[in-house]
């Protein structure tokens, strides 16, 4: 009986990982189809004949990308809108996440109920306030008015994340560290952020990785080719029907998909633990 129980057991893991392994290469097709166009020579979409590995092998989508199309500044303006992002989003969140977990004053519930609502809601519906608000300033057409909306939106995510992280550190710590005469500064930098890493590591890829797929403030608030992000600057390449082309687009979207897929894997080991213990505490 013992025996049968486990013979099942191991049926079942087995058939739960061939499961798990169809559904990896299901959602793997169409960076694969992608990855095919790019670099087929006969330059198809759609065809009977279509195959994985392309009968004409070619890099001259890749070569257009790389030297007909400005790729390089829409990579250096999205690179600078990132990492300012990534760093005044950190600079605001830890700070903030901190006095909400330890700090017991007045509002505070109504403060995090109001984080909670804020992310609640698309950021779509803000787009004409946003704009109300950023044209007396002239900022719009500037990475500064851009920069504020990314920061704005990406920080209440910080926020919440780093907040129930604080949450998860024991309060024994510091009071440890203090009663050792550390001061409450010197306790944050030297002992809360390190154990804290995960999380602000995870806060920090997901605001990049924000920054670098967002394409609807970046298109409504950013007009010019200089000014252009990657996620804009790929829709130009197939805006129309006329001048579009699939290959070089697919070849543009492999590349510019690269830098944040490698920051993805080197960061890998902290997503779990970074997204799961920063869960969301009252």
């Amino acid at each position: 009986m013992k025996l049968n129980h486990k013979f099942a057991q191991k049926i079942g893991l087995l058939l739960l990982n061939v499961f798990f392994i169809a559904l990896c290469f299901i959602v793997l097709i169409p960076i694969l189809y992608a990855l095919s166009i790019s670099f087929n020579a006969q330059g198809g979409l759609l065809g009977s004949d279509f195959r994985f590995i392309p009968r004409a092998f070619t890099l001259d989508h890749y070569r257009a990308v790389l030297v007909d199309q400005p790729l390089f500044l829409w990579f250096g303006n999205t690179l600078v809108l990132a990492f300012s992002a990534v760093g005044v989003a950190l600079s605001v969140s830890v700070p903030g996440a901190y006095a909400l977990s330890r700090f017991r004053f007045g509002g505070r519930q109504k403060v995090f109920s109001g984080l909670l609502l804020l992310h609640a809601f698309p950021a779509i519906l803000s787009m004409f306030a946003i704009f109300r608000l950023l044209s007396p300033l002239g900022l719009i057409n500037s990475r500064m008015g851009i920069l504020i909306i990314y920061v704005g939106t990406m920080t209440v995510f910080g926020l919440l994340n780093l907040k129930g992280y604080f949450d998860s550190i024991p309060i024994e710590i510091e009071e440890s560290a203090a009663m050792d005469g550390a001061g409450m500064w010197h306790t944050i930098k030297s002992i809360l952020l390190p154990l804290a890493r995960p999380a602000l590591i995870v806060t920090g890829v997901m605001v990049m990785i924000f920054v670098w797929n967002e394409y609807i403030y970046a298109i409504t608030f950013m007009t010019g080719a200089s000014n252009y992000t990657l996620a804009v600057g790929l829709y130009t390449l197939q805006a129309t029907e006329m001048t579009g082309s699939w290959p070089v687009f697919a070849a543009a979207s492999i590349l510019v998909s690269l830098p944040i897929l490698f920051i993805f894997f080197a960061t890998q080991k902290y997503m779990t633990t970074g997204l799961t213990a920063g869960g969301v505490k009252g």
